[in-house]
């Protein structure tokens, strides 16, 4: 059997030996997960964005949904075209980023170049969803959030196809 100072030295043995591992694997796994962040980009087809996609355009046929925005006269028009006015700004800022500053100019990070832009952008779009919720809500009631919800989830992961 191991005398007391026999033990000490081997558990402080297996704790210094613990403590290196311990900071070599952490320190080795940050460095190359960032390293793989930028040389490897995510895949932008997943199961995750094509749900978005088939949910968005299943509701819009379910629930006719162009039809009801034409001819439904429940619809607050005031709301409304508030509405479409700011998720215009949204998508006119959102596309000025995706094709200008990332595809012609080759910015990756608009968002140093550009600061004001995504919180701009962030506040045109929660206006847009209220202003929207407002308007249609005498159309589906409390399935408006719901339906507005998949409709922008779809509409995002779309246009993350192209960015």
């Amino acid at each position: 059997m191991l005398n007391d100072s026999e033990l000490a030295t081997l558990r402080n043995r297996f704790k210094r030996d613990a403590e290196l591992l311990m900071k070599t694997t952490y320190g080795d796994e940050d460095e190359k997960s960032q390293e793989e962040k930028d040389v490897k980009p995510l895949p932008r087809i997943n199961r995750h964005s094509i749900f978005w996609i088939v949910a968005s355009v299943g509701l819009t046929y379910y629930v006719d949904f162009f039809q009801h925005i034409m001819e439904n006269d429940d619809i607050k028009s005031w709301w409304f075209n508030v509405g479409l006015v700011l998720l215009g700004i949204c998508l006119s800022l959102a596309t000025f980023c995706i094709v200008y500053l990332e595809w012609f100019k080759g910015i990756q990070h608009y968002d140093l170049e550009y600061p004001v832009i995504p919180p701009l952008t962030t506040a045109a779009f929660v206006a847009a969803s209220c202003s929207f919720n407002i308007a249609l809500w005498p159309v589906w009631s409390f399935f408006t959030p719901l339906i507005l919800f998949t409709q922008f989830m779809g509409v995002v992961m779309l246009i993350s196809l192209f960015g």
